[in-house]
């Protein structure tokens, strides 16, 4: 299940990608109001933009929608304003999309009614969240180095020679045959020590 972060972090992909289809549709002066967290209850962004004519308005909504849809499976919960196309309404829940012809725009000024928000152009949006994005790559690599260091550590214990286990058996006739072999003689150890006393 997706963090509340994760799913505001999603939010704001869908709002870019809504902003992307509102210029790629000439929409005028487009602004992305992120609503302060006291009017979070209606939504978490504004997206507003405007048209010259209401058929550039109808055909910047249906871009948007169209957009969401076929990239992201995202369905508007409602529409209005569709038929007159002056001022029309996509609400995806997360966020509102505003198309405005621009006279509405201006006579509505909805901008100025929600003070409190913090106006953001598409370039400046995406920037944030091409950053963000970064943020949580960068993190994300970061924990999969801390967790890759132990599995590392137990793979070099594994490769290293083992150590011979203490079994309480008696080593076979071969190994002590050869142990006998690489130590001297204990007489030759003790000429050896004679003569430097002398």
């Amino acid at each position: 299940m997706a963090t509340v972060q994760e799913h505001h972090q999603q939010t704001r992909i869908l709002v870019q990608a809504a902003a992307a289809a509102c210029e790629d549709k000439k929409g005028q002066d487009t602004r992305i109001l992120e609503l302060d967290p006291i009017d979070a209850g209606l939504s978490d962004f504004f997206l507003v933009t405007s048209a010259t004519n209401d058929r550039q308005a109808v055909a910047i909504a249906d871009e948007i929608e169209h957009r969401l849809r076929k990239e992201f499976g995202a369905f508007p919960n409602s529409v209005e304003g569709r038929r007159q196309g002056e001022w029309i309404l996509l609400d995806y829940v997360d966020f509102v999309v505003h198309v405005f012809l621009v006279e509405r725009r201006a006579f509505y000024d909805i901008e100025r009614l929600r003070k409190s928000a913090r106006p953001l152009t598409p370039a400046e949006f995406d920037a944030e969240l091409k950053a963000a994005l970064a943020e949580k790559t960068l993190a994300a690599r970061k924990k999969a180095t801390v967790k890759a260091k132990p599995a590392g550590a137990k793979a070099a214990k594994a490769t290293a020679a083992p150590k011979a286990k203490k079994t309480g058996k008696k080593e076979p006739p071969v190994a002590k045959a050869k142990a006998a072999k690489a130590a001297p003689p204990k007489s030759t150890l003790k000429k050896k020590a004679a003569k430097r006393t002398k």
